[in-house]
């Protein structure tokens, strides 16, 4: 026993010094962790040579709350007509097939419908490069010159040239209604291009070419430059020069005063009144070579017609053109707006009875004139006193028919060219010469 306890006191003193002879004998021979790690890794290429590392299955995207919603009300958009039941009384086998098929259908339906309305969301939301077709240029250029107010110009130039006192010259005609035509194409497509990134930002021309991107602006540049530079040659060289000064004095008020004020100051719609008073002008330079007392008439009721025409449309717009940072007087001085273009009606009539005096109708035109400015000097005073969209409305289409109307009056009540070259003969010749022919 005592031997027992003997070699167990000296196996447990010895103990410590075994294990620290095993740990520097383990570092002398480089047995540790990254070792049996090592060892570990050449076990499983040499013996298991098959075996690869496979992608853990990613996990669905979460659906976003909102997400749900918007589909959920899409689904509830969807309207199942249920079409109505037949009073006669059916066998209940029939009845109750027929019933079977109809949820099918309408179930089937209603997945079509689902599923249609998600692929156009996603196609909606995806980005499509526009593509341009040589199909669609006539058109994208039409909208980029706005055609309809293109029109409207060349209308105004061509009442200016009949209205002049001098023999119909087709010819002449002609090339000043092109010339002025493609004047006004040029000066719009300026404009457009200046204005792109505040046509952005309104409903009324967010879908114009140079916005959508339909067009590239060095395009539409090009097809300014080429329809001014004729435009004006053709006026100048064609016609004559005092009208082709008006034709590039008008391009250049257009884009370089009235275009920079419409985000300035509500003197613009004074400066646009000029453009579209000019147009006239230019079919009666275009027809004497000189300016009248007749042109200078013809740019006056051009002037006025333009402010309740203007100011009407622009009182439907006033969200656009604040949104657009348009200064307008509809937006910043509404009552001014609305005294400015019942003061401008019932100058229309001022000017027909002008018209008369100066020798450029008969007094026919004033009195056959007076209803329709009457009118619309009524729906201009309906505008200034109730100051609402409806007012409004009525005295812009009122506007769209009354200048058309007004000048195919004036052009009815012109003074023949005989007549006044037979009055001009009279006073020549001098008063003795005219009791001559008076006396029998």
């Amino acid at each position: 026993g005592l031997f027992v306890w003997h070699l167990k006191n000296t196996g447990v003193r010895q103990l410590p010094c075994c294990l620290a002879r095993l740990c520097r004998g383990a570092n002398d021979r480089l047995i540790t962790f990254q070792y049996f790690s090592f060892l570990k890794r050449m076990y499983v290429t040499q013996y298991h040579n098959d075996l690869s590392q496979r992608a853990k299955p990613k996990s669905e995207a979460v659906v976003s709350p909102f997400r749900e919603l918007q589909q959920l009300e899409q689904e509830k958009k969807v309207i199942h007509k249920i079409s109505p039941i037949s009073p006669v009384q059916q066998p209940l086998s029939e009845t109750s097939s027929r019933k079977e098929l109809r949820e099918k259908t309408l179930t089937a339906e209603s997945e079509e419908l689902v599923t249609s309305v998600r692929a156009g969301s996603k196609d909606d939301r995806q980005w499509k490069e526009m593509k341009l077709r040589l199909d669609d240029l006539p058109g994208i250029l039409a909208r980029l010159s706005k055609i309809k107010l293109t029109a409207l110009v060349v209308s105004t130039a061509s009442a200016g040239f009949a209205m002049a006192p001098v023999p119909f010259d087709l010819t002449c005609f002609l090339l000043a209604s092109l010339g002025t035509g493609l004047a006004s194409c040029a000066a719009n497509s300026i404009n457009q291009f200046f204005e792109v990134p505040f046509d952005s930002n309104m409903n009324r021309t967010k879908n114009r070419p140079l916005v959508r991107g339909q067009i590239s602006p060095l395009l539409a540049v090009c097809f300014a430059a080429s329809c001014g530079v004729p435009g004006i040659a053709l006026l100048t060289l064609g016609v004559n020069p005092l009208t082709g000064a008006l034709g590039a004095f008008n391009i250049f008020l257009y884009t370089c005063c009235y275009t920079p004020m419409k985000r300035m100051s509500i003197a613009n719609t004074w400066v646009g009144a000029v453009v579209g008073a000019i147009p006239p002008v230019m079919g009666w330079t275009a027809a004497t070579g000189s300016l009248d007392a007749g042109a200078l008439l013809l740019g006056g009721i051009l002037y006025s017609w333009q402010f309740p025409h203007f100011n009407a449309l622009s009182w439907g717009l006033r969200e656009d053109y604040s949104r657009g940072g348009y200064c307008m007087m509809s937006v910043t001085h509404p009552e001014l707006c609305r005294r400015v273009a019942l003061r401008h009606c019932l100058a229309l009539i001022g000017l027909s009875t002008a018209a008369p005096v100066l020798d450029i109708t008969t007094w026919t035109f004033p009195v056959v004139s007076l209803p329709i400015n009457l009118y619309i000097s009524y729906l201009g005073f309906r505008f200034y006193r109730d100051a609402d969209r409806s007012s409004s409305r009525k005295l812009f289409f009122c506007s769209l028919w009354h200048l058309p109307m007004l000048l195919l009056v004036m052009f009815t009540c012109k003074k023949s060219f005989l007549e006044k070259e037979d009055k001009g003969d009279l006073l020549s010749e001098g008063p003795g010469r005219a009791m001559e022919i008076r006396l029998p």
